[in-house]
């Protein structure tokens, strides 16, 4: 990969990608259909997929460009970016409306269940895009989730300018599945999504089946507290985890993408942005909240010299 535009500026992380108020509500187990539980304290924090890879991508060294869209509210979210290092000259200001939100419940063995209200991620129009693509050269990644609105759309447009698409399809669209995959060039998901994509439910069939999907991508599959998985058309990597007590799994994956991409971009190899994006991940899981349990780098650097 890259190091360099051809115009010799530093490779840019550009995250098209949305930017929520968390509200988490810790209980003893996560409620079931018909059921009413207490909840033993709730706390509100900055989150939101979109914010949370920036952060993880920035903290890790990146040069990352965030793109979003926040209600007249949202200034604690661009605050929230700001002081990680992520360039946010770009993220926009909606009047009149609210910014996103999520619901999240977090039971006592660190395991969540969330809901996500879009509010102003799902604002992106034409002209916006365009803005977003104007400074881009070709090489840079553009990463995105399906937190926002227009997703397909601002890949193909980037795709044209020559940028890199990385897509995390979550939460899943199946609409948007057959637009987007000959557009990706590095896939990030998960064991549910690997499933809702493929059809198939153990890891190795889900990277079976999208290596004969004749998409040329890259795909990095995560196990949670099992691994994750490297996989290209000639090569296939396994990450175990790193144990930890876990105590909140919120924004493990989120880390693991940003700090896997800023390795990416350094030069990295495979596995070793492998090793890297899970101890990450294992650190931002021993903490509370989205946003504010993602680790800068000097711990990460720590976690390995003191496992």
């Amino acid at each position: 990969m890259r190091r360099s535009s051809e115009k010799g500026n530093l490779m840019k992380l550009i995250n098209a990608g949305s930017l929520n108020y968390d509200t988490t509500y810790y209980v003893e187990h996560i409620v079931r259909p018909g059921e009413t539980i207490a909840a033993d304290r709730t706390e509100t924090a900055c989150g939101g997929k979109g914010l949370n890879q920036s952060i993880a991508a920035a903290s890790a060294g990146a040069a990352v460009y965030h793109a979003g869209i926040v209600g007249e509210d949202g200034a604690d979210l661009i605050q929230a970016a700001k002081e990680r290092g992520v360039n946010t000259a770009w993220i926009r200001t909606l009047s009149g409306r609210a910014s996103g939100r999520a619901v999240i419940l977090l039971d006592r063995s660190g395991q969540n269940s969330i809901i996500v209200y879009a509010g102003t991620n799902h604002a992106f129009d034409r002209e916006y895009r365009r803005e977003i693509l104007t400074q881009a050269q070709p090489g840079d990644l553009l990463l995105l989730q399906n937190e926002i609105n227009d997703v397909p759309e601002l890949a193909a447009e980037a795709k044209e300018k020559g940028m890199q698409i990385v897509w995390n399809p979550s939460p899943f669209v199946a609409e948007s599945v057959e637009q987007m995959m000959p557009l990706t060039d590095f896939l990030f998901i998960n064991e549910v999504e690997g499933g809702q994509l493929t059809g198939e439910t153990e890891p190795l069939k889900i990277l079976d089946r999208l290596k004969n999907m004749e998409h040329d991508m890259e795909v990095v599959l995560t196990l949670g507290e099992a691994g994750a998985y490297y996989q290209d058309k000639e090569t296939r990597i396994f990450q175990k985890s790193y144990p930890v007590k876990t105590e909140d799994t919120t924004a493990a994956g989120d880390t693991f993408t940003g700090y896997y991409l800023a390795e990416k971009m350094s030069g990295k190899r495979p596995e070793d942005c492998l090793k890297i994006a899970c101890a990450a991940a294992a650190l931002a899981v021993t903490r509370k909240g989205a946003a504010p349990s993602i680790p800068v780098r000097k711990e990460v650097v720590e976690f390995f010299a003191f496992p």
